[in-house]
């Protein structure tokens, strides 16, 4: 049985269902595909009244008062979701809505890693899969990219769910492992975007990698950090901030993004994107990990590290020749047929451990088939949103696909 409130209309003014959730160290909603408008324009009308995000225009400083958002990237995330049945058994499809917190454009273009560990939770609390104790694999397509991830919990004898305990959130909560499946290329269609392990833009050694993610990953050193900094002193220093955002920009273009359409991104959109080229300083490691990073999703800093870009990272830790391979330490040799290899990753919450399944026989380049990060997820919150504000346009499209 499924448990879904359904959209109505209360005292005049729509009711929209949400699970509002958290998914690593990212916050956001998770909506049942069902009864979300069909139309794109009225769609993103209703994640600008979930979010409190800015109906139109700039809105500089806004906070979000009237929606669910949280200012930074990582607490305006939405993902879509729904339960199709193939030969291949049942899996969810999601789709993810980025937003941003001082204006209304949405970015359709990239998965979360973090977010996407609430959803097999989120599938469990609403029905839509039932499981006995034991390991649950639940197969998720995300239309963002085509990426198919597994997330992996285990089902306790007598209900509930194993609990972890994951750098950047207090306490222990459901656990789930989350493996990208055949992760390479999934915005660019290369493991090396530019076809080089190592480029140099602006004056600085890049490495410009794309598994999960784009993600464009630097030495700290040659901007005269270590990569231990906090991540509030760093957004702090203006000139860094200015050097690191012209670097990201430019390889973005070099790697040659493309919009959901296939055309390729313009300056402009790289510019302003909230969600690629991701973009990292990396650095040795002081405690029990191999390498050492500050990450940005890329407008501002992250307070740990994303699911996507840590597998990517991890990756590009093992491909001789790049910046990460270069400042890494203690790295376990990767052999010529496929095992696991774990990379730790010191990050501003600790050392997150990522495990990426890969081989290399010295003669060809690094192949990867999957990456795996460990993540933990709860429900934050699950009810109705009014939307007092709702256009009768958007309120007549949610109630014409409830019958």
């Amino acid at each position: 049985m499924n448990h879904f409130p359904s959209p109505r209309l209360h005292q005049g003014v729509l009711e929209f269902p949400v699970h509002h959730m958290r998914g690593g160290t990212s916050t956001g909603l998770v909506i049942h595909e069902a009864f979300a408008p069909e139309s794109q324009a009225l769609r993103e009308e209703l994640l600008r009244h979930l979010m409190g995000v800015p109906l139109a225009g700039q809105r500089p400083g806004n906070r979000q008062i009237t929606g669910l958002g949280r200012g930074p990237a990582t607490s305006n995330k939405v993902f879509f979701a729904y339960r199709e049945d193939g030969p291949e058994g049942p899996r969810l499809v999601s789709t993810l809505a980025q937003l941003a917190s001082d204006h209304g454009e949405i970015d359709w273009s990239v998965n979360c890693g973090n977010m996407s560990s609430a959803l097999p939770l989120w599938a469990m609390d609403t029905g839509l899969f039932t499981a006995g104790p034991g390991t649950v694999d639940l197969d998720i397509r995300n239309t963002n990219t085509g990426v198919i991830t597994t997330g992996r919990m285990v089902v306790r004898e007598g209900g509930g769910f194993e609990f972890a305990a994951i750098p950047g959130v207090d306490g222990a909560f459901p656990s789930v492992d989350l493996f990208l499946h055949h992760p390479v290329g999934a915005k660019t269609g290369r493991l090396l975007p530019t076809g080089r392990a190592l480029d140099t833009i602006a004056g600085h050694e890049v490495s410009c990698v794309d598994v999960a993610v784009p993600m464009v990953i630097l030495d700290a050193a040659g901007f005269g950090k270590t990569a231990h900094e906090p991540v509030k002193e760093l957004e702090a220093d203006a000139a860094f901030m200015a050097a690191l955002r012209a670097v990201w920009i430019e390889a973005g273009l070099l790697m040659g993004l493309k919009r959901r359409d296939g055309s390729p991104m313009s300056r402009a959109e790289i510019e302003r994107s909230e969600t690629i080229p991701k973009v990292c300083i990396v650095g040795a490691p002081r405690a029990d990990g191999h390498i050492a990073v500050r990450y940005f999703t890329p407008q501002t800093g992250h307070a740990s590290m994303a699911v996507s870009g840590g597998c990517c990272l991890a990756a590009a830790a093992l491909i001789e020749g790049s910046v990460a391979h270069r400042v890494a330490q203690g790295l376990p040799a990767v052999g010529a047929a496929f095992g696991e290899v774990q990379v730790g990753i010191e990050n501003p919450a600790g050392i997150l451990e990522a495990t990426v399944v890969a081989r290399c026989d010295g003669t060809g380049p690094l192949e990867v088939e999957r990456a795996a990060y460990r993540r933990s997820a709860q429900v934050l919150l699950r009810g109705t949103v009014p939307l007092y504000r709702a256009s009768p346009e958007l309120v007549a499209a949610v109630m014409e696909r409830q019958g």
